[in-house]
Protein backbone atom coordinates (compact mmCIF):
# COMPACT_ATOMS: atom_id res chain seq x y z
CA UNK A 1 0.00 0.00 0.00
CA UNK A 2 1.18 3.45 -1.34
CA UNK A 3 -0.73 6.29 -1.98
CA UNK A 4 0.43 9.56 -3.31
CA UNK A 5 -2.22 12.31 -3.50
CA UNK A 6 -2.96 14.51 -6.47
CA UNK A 7 -2.73 18.70 -6.55
CA UNK A 8 -6.54 18.60 -6.94
CA UNK A 9 -7.21 16.12 -4.37
CA UNK A 10 -9.42 18.05 -2.42
CA UNK A 11 -10.97 20.85 -4.97
CA UNK A 12 -13.96 21.35 -2.23
CA UNK A 13 -14.83 21.33 1.35
CA UNK A 14 -16.34 17.97 1.56
CA UNK A 15 -13.34 16.12 -0.11
CA UNK A 16 -11.19 18.16 2.27
CA UNK A 17 -12.71 17.11 5.39
CA UNK A 18 -13.03 13.58 3.84
CA UNK A 19 -9.27 13.22 3.15
CA UNK A 20 -8.76 14.94 6.49
CA UNK A 21 -10.54 12.45 8.61
CA UNK A 22 -8.81 9.44 6.27
CA UNK A 23 -5.69 10.44 7.76
CA UNK A 24 -6.42 11.21 11.34
CA UNK A 25 -9.19 8.68 12.19
CA UNK A 26 -13.35 9.54 13.21
CA UNK A 27 -13.50 12.96 14.29
CA UNK A 28 -15.59 16.20 14.46
CA UNK A 29 -13.82 18.71 11.58
CA UNK A 30 -15.33 22.06 11.10
CA UNK A 31 -14.16 24.06 8.58
CA UNK A 32 -15.48 27.80 7.47
CA UNK A 33 -15.60 29.04 3.90
CA UNK A 34 -14.51 32.48 3.15
CA UNK A 35 -14.77 32.99 -0.40
CA UNK A 36 -13.81 30.25 -2.78
CA UNK A 37 -12.39 27.29 -1.57
CA UNK A 38 -8.22 27.27 -0.87
CA UNK A 39 -7.78 24.67 1.47
CA UNK A 40 -4.29 22.41 0.91
CA UNK A 41 -4.14 18.90 1.92
CA UNK A 42 -1.39 17.11 -0.07
CA UNK A 43 0.29 13.67 1.49
CA UNK A 44 1.89 10.51 1.00
CA UNK A 45 1.03 7.58 2.42
CA UNK A 46 2.61 3.94 2.78
CA UNK A 47 2.03 1.14 5.00
CA UNK A 48 3.54 2.45 7.86
CA UNK A 49 4.65 5.97 7.72
CA UNK A 50 2.84 8.86 6.16
CA UNK A 51 3.72 12.67 5.62
CA UNK A 52 1.10 15.33 5.23
CA UNK A 53 1.20 19.18 3.99
CA UNK A 54 -2.18 21.04 5.26
CA UNK A 55 -3.73 24.31 5.86
CA UNK A 56 -4.98 27.13 4.23
CA UNK A 57 -8.57 26.89 6.02
CA UNK A 58 -10.41 27.77 8.98
CA UNK A 59 -10.27 24.30 10.47
CA UNK A 60 -11.35 23.21 14.12
CA UNK A 61 -10.86 19.24 14.78
CA UNK A 62 -12.25 17.25 17.53
CA UNK A 63 -11.28 14.39 18.20
CA UNK A 64 -12.75 12.67 20.96
CA UNK A 65 -12.76 9.17 23.00
CA UNK A 66 -16.58 8.03 21.18
CA UNK A 67 -14.13 8.72 18.03
CA UNK A 68 -10.74 6.64 19.15
CA UNK A 69 -13.00 3.70 20.39
CA UNK A 70 -14.58 2.99 16.98
CA UNK A 71 -11.61 4.04 14.85
CA UNK A 72 -8.25 3.47 17.06
CA UNK A 73 -5.20 4.61 15.25
CA UNK A 74 -2.27 3.79 17.08
CA UNK A 75 -0.47 7.05 15.26
CA UNK A 76 1.42 9.76 16.89
CA UNK A 77 1.86 12.84 14.80
CA UNK A 78 4.69 15.08 14.74
CA UNK A 79 3.52 18.67 13.73
CA UNK A 80 5.34 20.95 11.59
CA UNK A 81 4.21 24.68 11.22
CA UNK A 82 5.70 26.42 8.70
CA UNK A 83 2.81 29.41 8.36
CA UNK A 84 0.56 31.33 11.40
CA UNK A 85 -0.46 29.83 14.59
CA UNK A 86 -2.81 27.08 15.60
CA UNK A 87 -4.20 26.35 19.42
CA UNK A 88 -3.41 22.76 20.53
CA UNK A 89 -5.36 21.14 23.68
CA UNK A 90 -4.44 17.51 24.79
CA UNK A 91 -4.67 15.91 28.32
CA UNK A 92 -5.05 19.08 30.17
CA UNK A 93 -2.95 21.13 28.64
CA UNK A 94 -3.39 23.59 26.27
CA UNK A 95 -0.74 26.05 24.15
CA UNK A 96 -0.11 27.97 20.71
CA UNK A 97 2.11 26.34 18.56
CA UNK A 98 3.71 28.80 15.85
CA UNK A 99 7.15 28.42 13.06
CA UNK A 100 9.56 26.86 15.10
CA UNK A 101 8.24 24.21 17.18
CA UNK A 102 7.64 20.64 16.78
CA UNK A 103 4.65 19.27 18.10
CA UNK A 104 3.86 15.61 19.37
CA UNK A 105 0.40 14.50 19.46
CA UNK A 106 -0.89 11.20 20.40
CA UNK A 107 -4.13 10.73 17.93
CA UNK A 108 -5.55 8.06 20.68
CA UNK A 109 -6.12 10.68 23.31
CA UNK A 110 -8.52 13.04 23.17
CA UNK A 111 -8.06 16.28 21.24
CA UNK A 112 -8.76 19.86 19.94
CA UNK A 113 -7.11 21.69 17.34
CA UNK A 114 -8.09 24.85 15.77
CA UNK A 115 -6.41 27.25 13.24
CA UNK A 116 -7.01 29.87 10.67
CA UNK A 117 -6.48 30.32 7.36
CA UNK A 118 -2.88 31.70 7.99
CA UNK A 119 -1.92 28.79 9.15
CA UNK A 120 0.82 26.06 7.20
CA UNK A 121 1.96 22.99 8.69
CA UNK A 122 3.35 19.36 7.99
CA UNK A 123 2.38 16.41 9.62
CA UNK A 124 4.65 13.02 9.82
CA UNK A 125 2.63 10.44 11.10
CA UNK A 126 4.27 7.55 12.69
CA UNK A 127 3.13 4.20 14.04
CA UNK A 128 2.64 4.48 17.74
CA UNK A 129 3.90 0.89 17.88
CA UNK A 130 7.13 2.01 16.40
CA UNK A 131 7.29 5.00 19.22
CA UNK A 132 7.21 2.96 22.00
CA UNK A 133 9.56 0.47 20.57
CA UNK A 134 11.77 3.55 20.82
CA UNK A 135 11.12 5.39 23.66
CA UNK A 136 7.85 4.87 25.47
CA UNK A 137 8.15 8.13 27.62
CA UNK A 138 7.74 9.71 24.87
CA UNK A 139 3.98 8.81 24.87
CA UNK A 140 3.44 9.27 28.30
CA UNK A 141 3.87 13.22 28.28
CA UNK A 142 4.28 14.34 24.69
CA UNK A 143 6.35 17.44 24.11
CA UNK A 144 6.77 20.47 22.32
CA UNK A 145 10.25 20.80 21.08
CA UNK A 146 12.41 23.45 19.77
CA UNK A 147 12.86 23.33 15.90
CA UNK A 148 14.92 26.17 15.84
CA UNK A 149 18.49 25.42 16.51
CA UNK A 150 20.41 21.78 16.94
CA UNK A 151 18.93 18.32 16.64
CA UNK A 152 15.28 20.38 16.36
CA UNK A 153 16.03 22.38 13.54
CA UNK A 154 17.63 19.10 11.41
CA UNK A 155 14.14 17.42 12.41
CA UNK A 156 12.17 20.23 11.17
CA UNK A 157 14.37 20.65 8.03
CA UNK A 158 13.78 16.41 6.83
CA UNK A 159 10.24 16.98 7.38
CA UNK A 160 9.76 19.36 4.70
CA UNK A 161 12.29 18.16 2.81
CA UNK A 162 10.20 14.85 2.77
CA UNK A 163 7.45 16.61 1.92
CA UNK A 164 8.57 18.01 -0.73
CA UNK A 165 10.21 15.04 -2.32
CA UNK A 166 7.98 12.71 -1.77
CA UNK A 167 6.75 11.69 -4.98
CA UNK A 168 9.75 10.58 -6.38
CA UNK A 169 10.43 8.50 -3.17
CA UNK A 170 9.51 4.61 -4.11
CA UNK A 171 7.23 3.04 -0.88
CA UNK A 172 11.12 1.47 0.85
CA UNK A 173 13.23 4.10 0.03
CA UNK A 174 10.20 6.58 2.10
CA UNK A 175 9.83 4.00 5.01
CA UNK A 176 13.63 4.32 5.72
CA UNK A 177 13.40 7.82 5.50
CA UNK A 178 10.85 8.00 8.01
CA UNK A 179 12.53 5.36 10.21
CA UNK A 180 15.31 7.53 10.34
CA UNK A 181 13.62 10.56 10.83
CA UNK A 182 11.77 8.87 14.10
CA UNK A 183 15.28 8.03 15.51
CA UNK A 184 16.31 11.62 15.36
CA UNK A 185 12.88 12.43 16.41
CA UNK A 186 12.76 10.21 19.69
CA UNK A 187 16.27 11.15 20.12
CA UNK A 188 15.18 14.85 20.73
CA UNK A 189 12.71 14.12 22.71
CA UNK A 190 14.29 12.07 24.87
CA UNK A 191 16.66 15.51 25.94
CA UNK A 192 13.08 17.06 26.33
CA UNK A 193 12.00 14.65 29.23
CA UNK A 194 14.89 13.70 30.66
CA UNK A 195 14.99 13.31 34.59
CA UNK A 196 18.40 12.67 36.60
CA UNK A 197 17.41 9.11 37.65
CA UNK A 198 16.60 7.74 34.57
CA UNK A 199 19.18 10.24 32.14
CA UNK A 200 22.47 7.45 32.55
CA UNK A 201 19.67 4.28 31.76
CA UNK A 202 18.18 6.26 28.16
CA UNK A 203 22.41 7.25 27.42
CA UNK A 204 23.22 3.45 27.67
CA UNK A 205 20.24 2.03 26.02
CA UNK A 206 21.37 5.02 23.11
CA UNK A 207 25.09 3.69 23.49
CA UNK A 208 23.52 -0.06 22.93
CA UNK A 209 21.65 1.18 19.56
CA UNK A 210 24.27 2.68 18.06
CA UNK A 211 26.94 -0.29 18.43
CA UNK A 212 23.88 -2.65 17.19
CA UNK A 213 23.24 0.00 14.08
CA UNK A 214 27.47 -0.25 13.49
CA UNK A 215 27.67 -3.83 14.19
CA UNK A 216 24.62 -5.63 12.87
CA UNK A 217 25.95 -7.74 10.03
CA UNK A 218 28.52 -9.16 12.32
CA UNK A 219 26.60 -13.19 12.37
CA UNK A 220 28.08 -13.44 16.02
CA UNK A 221 26.64 -10.23 17.64
CA UNK A 222 25.33 -10.70 20.67
CA UNK A 223 24.55 -9.26 23.93
CA UNK A 224 27.52 -10.57 25.97
CA UNK A 225 29.90 -8.85 22.86
CA UNK A 226 27.90 -5.88 23.66
CA UNK A 227 28.61 -6.14 27.33
CA UNK A 228 32.23 -6.20 26.75
CA UNK A 229 32.48 -3.64 23.98
CA UNK A 230 30.81 -1.06 26.31
CA UNK A 231 32.31 -1.79 29.58
CA UNK A 232 28.72 -2.86 31.19
CA UNK A 233 27.74 -6.40 32.90
CA UNK A 234 25.28 -8.13 30.41
CA UNK A 235 22.88 -8.07 33.42
CA UNK A 236 22.95 -4.17 33.10
CA UNK A 237 22.68 -4.19 29.47
CA UNK A 238 19.56 -6.58 29.94
CA UNK A 239 17.94 -4.30 32.83
CA UNK A 240 18.08 -1.46 30.40
CA UNK A 241 16.90 -2.76 27.58
CA UNK A 242 13.87 -4.45 29.20
CA UNK A 243 12.98 -0.60 30.35
CA UNK A 244 13.13 -0.05 27.01
CA UNK A 245 10.17 -2.40 26.02
CA UNK A 246 12.38 -4.01 24.05
CA UNK A 247 15.63 -7.45 23.79
CA UNK A 248 18.55 -7.91 22.98
CA UNK A 249 17.95 -10.48 20.57
CA UNK A 250 15.04 -8.16 18.97
CA UNK A 251 17.00 -4.78 18.79
CA UNK A 252 19.64 -7.26 17.27
CA UNK A 253 16.80 -8.80 14.87
CA UNK A 254 15.53 -5.44 13.78
CA UNK A 255 18.57 -3.45 12.71
CA UNK A 256 19.68 -6.32 10.98
CA UNK A 257 16.47 -6.05 9.12
CA UNK A 258 16.43 -2.43 8.35
CA UNK A 259 20.11 -2.92 7.10
CA UNK A 260 18.71 -6.17 4.39
CA UNK A 261 16.06 -3.49 3.51
CA UNK A 262 18.31 -0.49 3.04
CA UNK A 263 20.51 -2.94 0.59
CA UNK A 264 17.28 -4.07 -1.30
CA UNK A 265 16.55 -0.74 -2.03
CA UNK A 266 19.84 0.55 -3.19
CA UNK A 267 20.87 0.15 -6.81
CA UNK A 268 24.13 -0.71 -5.69
CA UNK A 269 23.66 -3.99 -4.30
CA UNK A 270 21.17 -5.49 -7.51
CA UNK A 271 24.02 -7.67 -8.15
CA UNK A 272 23.29 -9.65 -5.05
CA UNK A 273 21.15 -12.77 -4.78
CA UNK A 274 18.45 -12.13 -1.99
CA UNK A 275 20.33 -14.52 -0.33
CA UNK A 276 23.65 -13.12 -0.55
CA UNK A 277 22.20 -10.07 1.29
CA UNK A 278 20.29 -11.96 4.10
CA UNK A 279 24.06 -13.84 4.72
CA UNK A 280 25.75 -10.18 4.81
CA UNK A 281 23.31 -8.66 6.85
CA UNK A 282 23.79 -11.39 9.74
CA UNK A 283 20.83 -13.86 8.95
CA UNK A 284 22.24 -17.31 9.11
CA UNK A 285 19.22 -18.28 6.66
CA UNK A 286 17.10 -17.21 3.84
CA UNK A 287 13.91 -18.57 4.93
CA UNK A 288 14.18 -16.93 8.64
CA UNK A 289 15.03 -14.29 7.37
CA UNK A 290 12.41 -13.56 4.44
CA UNK A 291 10.08 -14.89 7.74
CA UNK A 292 11.34 -12.07 9.45
CA UNK A 293 11.38 -9.78 6.73
CA UNK A 294 7.80 -10.02 6.14
CA UNK A 295 6.46 -9.73 9.42
CA UNK A 296 8.66 -6.90 9.89
CA UNK A 297 7.35 -4.24 6.98
CA UNK A 298 4.98 -6.77 5.50
CA UNK A 299 6.43 -7.13 1.89
CA UNK A 300 8.88 -9.74 1.14
CA UNK A 301 12.17 -8.97 0.18
CA UNK A 302 12.02 -9.58 -2.96
CA UNK A 303 9.15 -7.27 -3.09
CA UNK A 304 11.24 -4.34 -1.69
CA UNK A 305 13.99 -5.01 -4.62
CA UNK A 306 11.08 -4.80 -7.38
CA UNK A 307 9.40 -1.88 -5.99
CA UNK A 308 12.89 -0.01 -6.11
CA UNK A 309 13.65 -1.09 -9.56
CA UNK A 310 9.98 -0.57 -10.95
CA UNK A 311 10.52 2.93 -9.88
CA UNK A 312 14.27 3.69 -11.16
CA UNK A 313 15.01 5.06 -15.16
CA UNK A 314 14.50 2.26 -17.68
CA UNK A 315 18.17 2.59 -18.43
CA UNK A 316 19.45 1.75 -14.98
CA UNK A 317 17.32 -1.41 -14.35
CA UNK A 318 18.67 -4.12 -13.93
CA UNK A 319 17.14 -8.45 -13.74
CA UNK A 320 17.15 -9.63 -10.01
CA UNK A 321 19.28 -12.40 -8.60
CA UNK A 322 16.87 -14.49 -6.59
CA UNK A 323 19.17 -17.13 -5.71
Amino acid sequence: MYHCSEPDATPTADAWREAFIGLHGASVVNLTEAGPWAGRLEWQQSRSYGVALCGNVREEFVRQPRHIRTDPRDTVELLVPTAGTAHVEQAGAAGVIAPGALALCDVDRPVRFSHAEDFLSVALLVPGEEVRRRNPAVLRDPPVLDGTAGLGRLIRQSVLTLQQERAHLSATTFDIACDQLLDLVCLAADGATDSAPGARRREVEAQVRRYVRRHAADPGLSIAGIARALGWSVRYLQDVLQAAGTTARDLIRSERLRLARSRLAAPGWDDRSISRIAYESGFAGHAAFTTAYRREFGVTPSQTRHDRQATAPPSTRKVEPVM
